[in-house]
């Protein structure tokens, strides 16, 4: 497996952490391909843990959806298909609008002043070409409102998701998507249906906001695929 000897570990984590954390890492990456057999025996020796960890690591991942374990056989990364985006987006849109829905009346004066300034740094970003900058603080900005939500399964099925559609940016185009003018404005609206306290509006807008990337992310495979 190609699996770099320089990585950063976390600390503070137990093993199976450790392990779970990287793992999933470098599935996200791209560095464990799809369909990739997985060694629980390497992934310990380069991971510095007990082959027990892992395969306790593997086996929350396969809850996850990043790999597959056949009876008695191995265990595989799990492949991906361009497909999968009209799947992965529409269903993240309707947790995130409802999301919203719940925020525009749950959310807090300093929770909308902490949107206004991750709005702000991913303007910046943006401006500055970060594209890995960009997506971070896109998906905080999200992760705020779905918190201010005050919903624990919105939350879990929106980050499960979320993994997902982050490998399928980097699996398929070798790096994340840089945000937009359009999505710095999308977000400025957002904050401003968040602040009216209207709930139909700041979901209809967040619906946008996240549906608008999977006709960019279509149209970005339909031009590689004619070269």
């Amino acid at each position: 497996m190609p699996i770099p000897p320089d990585f950063s570990s976390p600390i503070r984590m137990s093993a199976k952490e450790r392990a779970l954390h990287q793992i999933q890492r470098w599935i996200i990456e791209g560095i464990l391909a799809p369909g990739e057999k997985l060694v629980d025996a390497e992934l310990a020796e380069s991971l510095a843990v007990s082959r027990t960890p892992i395969r306790e690591a593997l086996q929350l991942l396969e809850v996850q959806g990043l790999v597959v374990t056949s009876p008695g056989k191995d265990t595989r990364v799990t492949n991906i298909e361009k497909e999968d985006i009209f799947k992965l987006y529409p269903t993240l849109a309707a947790l995130h609008a409802l999301a919203a829905e719940c925020a525009a009346r749950l959310a807090l004066p300093g929770q909308i002043e902490v949107l206004k300034e991750l709005n702000s740094r991913f303007a910046a970003a943006i401006e500055n070409g970060q594209p890995y900058q960009a997506m971070e603080l896109d998906e905080q900005f999200h992760h705020l409102i779905v918190d201010a939500s005050d919903n624990p399964y919105v939350a879990s099925y929106s980050a499960s998701l979320q993994i997902h559609i982050r490998r399928f940016k980097y699996v398929f185009l070798k790096q994340p998507i840089a945000g937009t003018r359009a999505s710095v404005e999308e977000h400025a609206a957002i904050i401003a249906a968040l602040e009216e306290q209207d709930s139909e509006k700041a979901a209809s807008l967040m619906k946008q906001n996240v549906i608008r990337p999977m006709n960019e992310l279509n149209t970005l495979f339909i031009k590689n695929e004619r070269g």
